[in-house]
Formats: C-alpha cells, sequence, structure tokens
C-alpha cells in the first residue's frame, strides 16, 4: 500500500510540473513511474487523470470534455486496434492543448485542456498567436481544437527577448509554451508561439471522415498537421520511420503519432473512457535517458550547407547499444545551451532513432565556441536563425553530400564514395549534371583506374538515365521529397517533366500526407532544381507518362523477394504501371509474393504460405502482364 500510494503522490507531482512547464524528470522516467503503478494498482484514479487542474483563477468549463489519449509504444498493440479499419496519422506535437470557441465568425474563448473538464480562459494570448484566425467565415457555433508550440527558430529569438526583459531563461521548446500561456505580464511573446489545429466540433456535423475535417479546418483558415491514410500495415510503418527522422530533423517538437479512425460513425459506435476516446490512439517511441559527458563537438557539412554539430561523449550503454556520438540538433540548440566540451549533459534514444541531447545536467570549465569558418572549405559561416550555413556552393563537403545522396537514390552502384572524392579532387564532377559529362579518358587519368573499369562506370552512369520518373525525383535532393512523397505526387497525375514544372501549390496540398508549410517547402525546392531539371534532360533523361493499365494487379500489393533475372526497380516500374503497390514486407493486407525462390528458409516465403498469400514467378508476372 505504502509502494502505491508514494507513486500517486509522485505522479500526480510530476504531472503539475509537467503543465506548468517545470518538468523535473523526463518523458520516459514518468512513463515508467506510470507502468510501475499500473502494475501494483491499475484501478488507480492516477492513471486516469486527464491533464492537471487550472492553476488561474480565470477558470472555464468545457462543453464537451477534453480527453487525454490512450498510448503505446508497440507496433503490434496499435495495428491490433486498427484491426480492418482505415486510419489516419498525423505528428503529435508536444506543446499545449488549446481550445477556441468562435461564435457567429468571431473568436470568442480560448482555453488550455485543464484537467479536461475545466481549462484556463487564455483568450488574451490566442490574440496575440499570428495563426489563430480571429475571425472565421463560419457563422454557426464552433470549437476548434489544436496544440500551442514553439518552433525553434522563434525558441532561439524568444530567449534572447525574454533574456532582454529579465524574464527567467527557457529551457526547452515545449516549456517556454508553458511558461508563456501561464503568464500575466509580456503577453504580447505570444506572437512568436504558433497552433495548429486537428479536431472541430460542431452542432449538426454532417462530416463524415477525419480527412474531411482537416480540409474544413484548411479552409476555415488553420494550419493543419501533415494527415496519411493508412490501410495496410506497411503505410503505418513507414509513417512511424518519418517521425523518428522528424524528431531528429524537424523544426519542432513531437513526441510520437497520433492515429485516429477515419471513419467518425466509429467514433460514435466506440465513444471514450473517462480518461481517453477509444477512437484514437497515441504512438510513442519507448526511450531511456542517461547522463554523460561531451568530449568534443565536431560539425558536418550538410548538402544544403547547414553545420550539424555532434558531440563525441564518454562511451555509454543505452538501448543495448553503445553509444559514443549524440546529435546537438543545431547551432541553435549549442547556442542557447552553450554546450562545450566537459559539459555533463542527458541524452536519450528512443528505438533505433540516432541518440540525441536532451539537456545540461552539469556545466564544464571549458570555453563556450562555435566555429567561425566551415570545416570543410574554411571559408566564412553564417548564422541564420538557428543554423550556421556555409554558403559557399563550391565547398567540397556540400558538393560531395549533394551528389552522393543522388548516386545512392538514381542507383549507380558501381561508383563509390571514395571513387567520388578523387572525381571531385580532379575538378571533373562538381554537379550531378557533371556525372553525365564524364570520358573515358578523364577516368582513366585517375589513379588505379583500368581500361575494364572505365567502361563499367560509364556503363553504370549512363544507364540511370534510363529510370522511371518517381526514383529520378527522389533522387534529387528535393526538400520533403521522400520516395513515398514523390511518388503520390506522380500517381496524383503530375507524371511527366513538364507537369511537374506547372506544379502549384495548390495541386500539392490536395494530395494526401502534404501540409501547407511541407507544400511550399517542396516546391521552392524543386523550383530551385530546375535548371539542373531541364540539364539532365538535355543529356538524356526522358519519361514517358505512365498508363495504368486495369487488370488483374490494379491496387494490388506486391511484394518482392529473393534472386530476379531481371533489375528489382525494373520489376518496381512494371508493377506500378499495371496500377499495383509496392511493398516491403508480407502481412495479411498483401496480395502477392513475387519471387524465383520457392526455398521454405525464406521468411517471406513461410509467411505468405502461412496467410496464404498466392506466390507467383517473375515469369507467371510477366505472362499475366502481356494479357
Amino acid at each position: 500500500m505504502k509502494k502505491y500510494t508514494e507513486l500517486e503522490e509522485s505522479l500526480k507531482h510530476h504531472k503539475q510540473l509537467y503543465y506548468q512547464g517545470k518538468p523535473e524528470i523526463s518523458d520516459s522516467k514518468y512513463d515508467d513511474l506510470e507502468e510501475q503503478l499500473r502494475k501494483v494498482k491499475p484501478e488507480s484514479y492516477v492513471l486516469n487523470m486527464v491533464g492537471s487542474s487550472p492553476r488561474g483563477s480565470n477558470k472555464v468549463k468545457h462543453e464537451t470534455k477534453m480527453l487525454s489519449l490512450n498510448k503505446t509504444y508497440k507496433v503490434e498493440e496499435l495495428l491490433s486496434w486498427k484491426g480492418e479499419h482505415k486510419i489516419v496519422s498525423t505528428f503529435k506535437i508536444d506543446g499545449v492543448s488549446c481550445s477556441l470557441v468562435y461564435e457567429r465568425g468571431r473568436l470568442t474563448i480560448g482555453k488550455t485542456r485543464g484537467d479536461g473538464q475545466v481549462g484556463e480562459n487564455i483568450t488574451d494570448k490566442c490574440m496575440w498567436i499570428r495563426n489563430i484566425p480571429a475571425e472565421v467565415n463560419q457563422q454557426e457555433k464552433i470549437e476548434v481544437r489544436g496544440e500551442i508550440y514553439c518552433t525553434e527558430e522563434n525558441f532561439k529569438e524568444l530567449s534572447k527577448r525574454m533574456e532582454q526583459r529579465g524574464l527567467e531563461k527557457p529551457t526547452s521548446l515545449r516549456n517556454i509554451v508553458a511558461g508563456l500561456i501561464g503568464r500575466k505580464e509580456n503577453i504580447d511573446l505570444c506572437s512568436s508561439i504558433e497552433f495548429q489545429a486537428f479536431d472541430l466540433i460542431q452542432e449538426n456535423q454532417e462530416i463524415k471522415t477525419e480527412i474531411e475535417k482537416q480540409k474544413i479546418l484548411k479552409e476555415l483558415g488553420f494550419i493543419t498537421p501533415a494527415m496519411t491514410l493508412h490501410e495496410d500495415a506497411e503505410s503505418v510503418e513507414e509513417v512511424l520511420e518519418e517521425a523518428q527522422k522528424f524528431m531528429n530533423t524537424g523544426n519542432y517538437q513531437i513526441d510520437g503519432l497520433v492515429f485516429s479512425f477515419d471513419d467518425l460513425s466509429l467514433h460514435e459506435e466506440l465513444g471514450h473512457t473517462s480518461h481517453h476516446p477509444r477512437y484514437k490512439m497515441a504512438f510513442k517511441f519507448q526511450g531511456v535517458s542517461k547522463v554523460t559527458s561531451i568530449e568534443e563537438i565536431t560539425w558536418q557539412v550538410s548538402r544544403n550547407g547547414i553545420l550539424t554539430p555532434i558531440a563525441q561523449v564518454v562511451p555509454i550503454e543505452l538501448s543495448g547499444a553503445m553509444i559514443s556520438r549524440v546529435t546537438l540538433h543545431n547551432y541553435g540548440v549549442v547556442a542557447q545551451n552553450k554546450l562545450k566540451a566537459g559539459d555533463e549533459i542527458e541524452i536519450i534514444r528512443s528505438g533505433e532513432v540516432i541518440p540525441k541531447f536532451l539537456s545540461v545536467k552539469k556545466e564544464g570549465s571549458k570555453p563556450y565556441e562555435i566555429p567561425k569558418e566551415c570545416p570543410s572549405c574554411s571559408g566564412p559561416v553564417e548564422e541564420v536563425e538557428i543554423r550556421l550555413i556555409c554558403p559557399n556552393m563550391s565547398c567540397p563537403a556540400r558538393v560531395k553530400e549533394t551528389i552522393l545522396n543522388y548516386i545512392q537514390k538514381i542507383g549507380i552502384d558501381d561508383l563509390s564514395s571514395k571513387r567520388l572524392d578523387e572525381l571531385i579532387k580532379a575538378n571533373l564532377v562538381l554537379t550531378i549534371p557533371d556525372l553525365y559529362k564524364i570520358r573515358k579518358e578523364d577516368l582513366l587519368s585517375l589513379e588505379k583506374v583500368q581500361e575494364k573499369l572505365a567502361t563499367k562506370l560509364l556503363a553504370s552512369i549512363s544507364k540511370s538515365k534510363n529510370t522511371e520518373l518517381v526514383t529520378f525525383l527522389s533522387s534529387l535532393g528535393i526538400s520533403g521529397g521522400a520516395y513515398n512523397k514523390c511518388e503520390k505526387v506522380v500517381l496524383a497525375g503530375f507524371n511527366t517533366l513538364e507537369k511537374l514544372r506547372n506544379l502549384t501549390i495548390e495541386n500539392l496540398i490536395s494530395i494526401e500526407g502534404f501540409a501547407e508549410k511541407s507544400a511550399q517547402d517542396f516546391l521552392a525546392s524543386l523550383k530551385e532544381k530546375r535548371d539542373m531539371i531541364n540539364e539532365l534532360e538535355t543529356l538524356g533523361f526522358s519519361f514517358e507518362a505512365v498508363e495504368i493499365v486495369e487488370g488483374p494487379f490494379m491496387q494490388k500489393k506486391v511484394c518482392i523477394t529473393g534472386s530476379l533475372s531481371r533489375k528489382r526497380a525494373e520489376i518496381e516500374k512494371d508493377l506500378r504501371e499495371l496500377g499495383a503497390i509496392v511493398v516491403s514486407s508480407v502481412s495479411k493486407n498483401t496480395n502477392f509474393l513475387l519471387t524465383n525462390d520457392k526455398s521454405p528458409s525464406s521468411s517471406k516465403f513461410k509467411k505468405a504460405i502461412e496467410l496464404d498469400i498466392p506466390v507467383i514467378s517473375e515469369e507467371e508476372f510477366y505472362s499475366q502482364k502481356d494479357l
């Protein structure tokens, strides 16, 4: 009894501090305490507490409860909850939940979640948040729910403004939001925090799906998180990978994803508990944190010229791996925390994500320094908001990373990183189009390159011109242009270079997975690369519009495995031309396994047999393809 009583009091204490923006422990340690209590007293009322009691005197009741979310750390549990239903996902923004009420088109009140039943009136702060509309084109009373958060760019600027006013220095993106929302003065600082909307509540609601709801929120003028529709396990696993990448490289904090059944009639049918709706599920990445010391900070230069800080730390075991390198995110984080060798820092590793910096536990005595010049080209660096950037487009690191990314994505398998270094050093390849201008005599001038190797390299480079448009597009290093995003753009009808040149923001926003910001970034980056694309086209790249043919593979999920007589990319291209969806693993939603191997030792073959999924050979596929 003593144990669970202490756990309950500890959880209540830490929950209150968390919502005040002054946490004493990490999220993972809090979750561990919750799990301990769940084991000794699963019915504890503390486990069903929503948020925390509002602190201010200006309290206001919610007409509809603002509940917490049930969460899981296991993909199997998430997929079991999903069942056969279509679900949608958005990033779970780590900020402060907010409810906005509009009457006759005007914002009448903004409030925090509080304990789920009663929140705090923060209308004055909401009026300062620039992307919260003061008016909407909707005369009926509506309630819009979402998350108030801070971007990394704004965090650095806000920190300076707060220190200039003699206010306490903020410690993290989330804490600065909770701190500002709880203040009674200096509320103009709220002009530097932002809001994204994820829910809409109104009377006589005729909306049928979450996707439709998000569309309406956009039409009303709200920024919404990018939403992805999932019909199978493969797409769920893909978005989990995207979220893990965003946790390391994104410009605001997320602590997982929120999944919801797309069909709103299911929401009515399933209802909710006193703590959480049954039709939503949060997925979080199990994190383990420990404290170690920085030995040295090094800076790596990306293909965009951004200097990324990496801490070499005293080796420490974390989540079953020995960690000696930790990402420090960006220059803004280093500057904000004045990170340097000798500092004791808390680091976290969630799943297979690169370990990252959380906080400074004890400052070291060595001086704080930041690079004044690029570690690659020795040229001056520029401070642009939260980043240090090498503006030199000819910087060897920038050139190499840009071209190497292209080589790996387009599939020039015979051109290694080391060989590329030699080509750059000899000034033979300084841009991507330069790859297609190399002559045999150029290669023969390099060390240890003989006739046979030169011929092989030229053949591999030339062959890369014969690729599908999606692969070409995803290889260019477009901002937010991962393969699956490029595939969605092409399959949405922008399946020629000419159509891509005429792509608009409106076109992109209408495609699943693109929000306004990601659409703007994608399009701006695509336009920057227009001259390069034009040059590559003159060098022999051409793409025919893919004609989708009705047939047995239309909208069927096909997994490919084993040895093949044709190049895998060629088979994938042929499958997509027939309207098939190529997936990376076998699940109950897979329609075909394509393989020439009939060995029971193959795990994918075994799973296909267990699930009674048709297995077809390459020859059988092409015989059906030609029917």
